[in-house]
Formats: structure tokens, sequence, C-alpha cells
């Protein structure tokens, strides 16, 4: 396992981190028994990074992490999220949804809170709310580090340029298929030492042979990717689920993303997924390859 620092905070973290929205069941029916018996391994293969939030399984994840981490707690650097979607983003509500999220994950800080969702709220009001309760609840040391999470690069930009927060988390933005992060956020980023967190390196399924089941209310977005998986075809090698291996490295190896999370219930899969957290990338000729089929190309 590699390991480096995740931007100004100065947490020495885990490249792989573990993501907990299949813990929490969001991607299929999953036990305590399984969450425990992935999140067990993560801490054995050296994952000291555990992301999660209170929307994945309606709080179902926080708990399970919170189960397994009775007694390790000072093993990880454990994130999560703040608030739920459809909840507004104010101050008093931020700071309810942290409250309970301690209770459920059984602490009584966290190393790193985010503001989830941030398409979900204006800059003004996620200043005036949520990164107003975010900043208090640091200077009380209920919380180490503050973040922010969005798909869309544009919504982190103004954040990363203000200074205002310690990390970013965003997704599939520096994929085989889609590595748009690398354009401005990344070295923006990189720049102003804020920490980044890499979601869904398998864009969401897309690069494996199952796509995430909410995918499919997209088929334009389907049809893409499989164009766009057809001309990665050189990195299979005639592998099945071929692309796992090379996606992985791909996000893994980018010098300005600190953790790129993987998220399983297969404690197999994760062994697998941690054995190329090794410092390997891409033969040069093929990152170069795949960094000229989609320039400035999202998904």
């Amino acid at each position: 396992m590699e390991y480096t620092l995740l931007g100004k905070t100065n947490f020495r973290v885990s490249k792989l981190g573990l993501g907990g929205a299949p813990l929490g069941g969001d991607f299929g029916d999953t036990t305590d028994e399984q969450a425990l018996r992935v999140i067990d391994a993560a801490l054995d293969l050296g994952i000291n990074f555990i992301d999660t939030a209170p929307l994945y399984g309606g709080g179902e994840s926080e708990r399970r992490v919170g189960l397994a981490l009775k007694g390790k707690r000072s093993r990880v650097i454990l994130a999560t999220k703040a608030v739920v979607r459809g909840v507004p983003y104010t101050y008093e509500n931020t700071l309810r949804s942290v409250e309970e999220s301690l209770k459920r994950l059984q602490t009584d800080y966290l190393d790193l809170i985010q503001l989830h969702e941030l398409e979900s709220v204006s800059y003004e009001a996620a200043m005036e709310g949520t990164i107003k309760a975010f900043l208090k609840l640091k200077k009380e040391g209920i919380v180490r580090a503050i973040g922010v999470n969005a798909g869309q690069l544009d919504r982190l930009l103004p954040f990363v340029r203000e200074g205002i927060v310690d990390t970013i988390q965003t997704f599939g933005r520096y994929t085989l298929m889609d590595y748009t992060a690398k354009d401005e956020l990344l070295p923006l980023a990189s720049r102003a030492h804020v920490g980044v967190i890499h979601g869904s390196p398998l864009c969401t399924g897309l690069l494996t042979e199952s796509p995430a089941p909410f995918l499919y209310k997209y088929p334009e977005k389907i049809a893409e990717g499989e164009r766009r998986k057809r001309q990665l075809e050189f990195l299979r090698q005639g592998r099945p689920n071929g692309l796992v291996e090379p996606a992985l490295r791909f996000s893994l190896t980018c010098p300005d993303i600190a953790v790129t999370l993987t998220g399983t219930t297969s404690v197999e899969e994760l062994t697998q997924n941690a054995a190329y957290c090794d410092g390997r990338g891409l033969p040069v000729e093929h990152e170069s390859k795949v960094l000229s089929l989609f320039p400035g190309q999202p998904l």
C-alpha cells in the first residue's frame, strides 16, 4: 500500500481509500456482516481512509462503519459528509447532520467533514450555512478538516480559489473515459495544497462489464460509454473486466490525486484493487494514447 499526505491537512492517507456507498446497500442488498468483513479487510490491507455519508443507505453506511471501527477508530482517517439530499444546507441543519453522523459512527470527532453535492446549493448559501457551521466545528475540534464534494468541476473551483477548504472530492473526472479534472481543477488544487479525493475511477461501472443500475436511466450516457470503451480496447489485453486494472492505476498514480476511492462489498475485489496500489502506472505510451482520445470531453 502506498501513502501520501492529504493536501494541507497533513493527514497521512493510503492512496486507495474505501468508499462507503456500497456499504449502505446503495448498489445492492448488503448485510452488516458483509460490510464489517470488507472494512476489516481494508484495515488489514493497509487502507486507512474511509469515506462515507449520511445519504448512503439512509445512514446505514455510517452505522456499519461505526460498528466496524469500535476499538479501531484511531487506525483510520474518517470522512463523512453533510447534509442529506433534499434538506436545505442551513447552519442549523448542518450542525444537526454532523451530530447525527457522529452518533451513527460512534465517535466524538471527524477527521474530515465535506459538504455533499455542491450542485444542490449556491455558493453564497453554502458559505452562509454549511461552511459556516463546518468552520465552527473545526474551531471546536469536532472536525479536523473541511471539504466540498461535487461531480460538476466548476462548482469546486471557487472554494479552491478562495482558500476556504482543505479538501475537494469529485468523481468520475479522472478516468480513462473522462479526465477533464486535469485541465483546470487538479493543477489549481495542487498549487493551493488542497487535497484531492477521487471517487468512481471506474466511471460508475462503465469501465466494467456491469454499469451501476441507476445509469440505465441515461441510455445516451451508456451508449457514449460503450463507444469510448471500444477505443480503449488496447488496454484490455484479452482479459475479462480487463479495464479495471488500468483504470485504477491511471487514477492511483496521478500525482495530483491523494486518494482514489474504491467501493465494494467483496473482500476478493477489494484485495485485488489494493494490489494495484503499488506505484506502477500505465506504460507511458498507453497513458499518452489515453490522453489523446477524449481531451476536454466530459462524459
